[in-house]
């Protein structure tokens, strides 16, 4: 089992910047690729970023390419997205997933744990 615990949401305006973080505890956290995705209000869940286990492989939804970076630090076991030049559009449920296994994947059913989200609103 995974356990991943999100932080650092909030309510920014238009242009600004936030950091989430994603604390893994339970199995090894280097042996997983990791993930962030987001729910907008009355929206499906959409993918925004993935890492390899090693961190040599990122990948990123079109919309934040150029504007969020996904890091991962397996010494503490936390994944990071780093957000800058929020619009409006970004609001939503933040979540952090992970799955076994190296490939840094898009995929939402192919990650195996998940964590409880954390809320990202940037107003105009």
């Amino acid at each position: 089992q995974v356990q991943l615990v999100e932080s650092g949401g909030g309510l920014v305006q238009a242009g600004g910047s936030l950091r989430l973080s994603c604390a893994a505890s339970g199995r090894t956290f280097s042996s997983y690729a990791m993930a962030w995705f987001r729910q907008a209000p009355g929206k499906e869940r959409e993918f925004v970023s993935t890492i390899s286990w090693s961190g040599g492989s990122t990948y990123y939804t079109d919309s934040v390419k150029g504007r969020f970076t996904i890091s991962r630090d397996n010494a503490k076991s936390t994944v990071y997205l780093q957000m800058n030049s929020l619009r409006p559009e970004d609001t939503a449920v933040y979540y952090c997933a992970a799955k076994a296994g190296s490939a840094a994947i898009t995929t939402s059913s192919r990650y195996n744990y998940w964590g409880q989200g954390t809320q990202v609103t940037v107003s105009s």
